[in-house]
């Protein structure tokens, strides 16, 4: 398959043994291949994932740096907005689970992770494209938020949101321009003159 249609893959997991087993896994599909590994959710790997280009994220749910008590996949959204699949290791909790778009563990068959990966993917695809379609006042108001370096939750206080309504517009604003880093939002935000280059971090 050609490498333009290969589906960027970040694994998160304290493991390099098992994130090197599925980079190793989905190189056979030849369908998905892993751009990055994160062992980690330090800050710095979290602004790493801010400004990968991938396409969805394997993450283990106790990898180190996770807060127990803490939503990985709120965590997550405010870097990025791409599917996340649970990389299980270990037994998890329905509560944990349902944080996430999916799950895979370290004990399913190649077949089954690849069929996983494509269902997420598909669900994510199935949402009506608008690409081109302006954005709303309020899309504008949150893209230049997160262009300024803002985490949802401070959006959230900033408009008197909750931070699922944060979330929903960062998706929407995803969904519109077709750019899921940060990174991308950030240059969108400059090249449509919503911010000029003194207003990011």
């Amino acid at each position: 398959m050609a490498t333009d249609n290969w589906k960027n893959t970040v694994v998160v997991t304290s493991s390099l043994f098992v994130a090197r087993g599925f980079e190793a896994l989905l190189a056979e599909a030849s369908e998905f291949r892993v751009n990055a590994i994160l062992t980690d959710l330090s800050k710095s790997n979290m602004n790493r994932l801010g400004n990968i280009d991938a396409d969805i994220i394997l993450i283990d749910p106790g990898v180190s740096g996770a807060d127990a008590g803490k939503n990985l996949r709120l965590t997550i959204s405010e870097y990025t907005d791409v599917p996340v699949v649970a990389l299980l290791t270990t037994l998890q909790g329905e509560e944990v689970l349902k944080q996430f778009d999916a799950a895979v563990s370290i004990f399913d068959h190649t077949q089954t992770v690849i069929k996983k990966l494509r269902e997420t993917l598909a669900m994510r695809q199935d949402m009506p494209k608008a690409e081109g379609e302006e954005l709303t006042a309020r899309e504008k108001e949150i893209l230049i938020c997160v262009a300024k370096g803002m985490l949802n939750k401070e959006i959230a206080d900033l408009y008197n949101l909750s931070i699922y309504t944060v979330i929903t517009h960062r998706k929407n604003i995803t969904r519109k321009t077709g750019i899921k880093t940060v990174a991308g939002l950030t240059v969108y935000a400059l090249l449509n003159n919503l911010i000029d280059m003194g207003s990011v971090e």
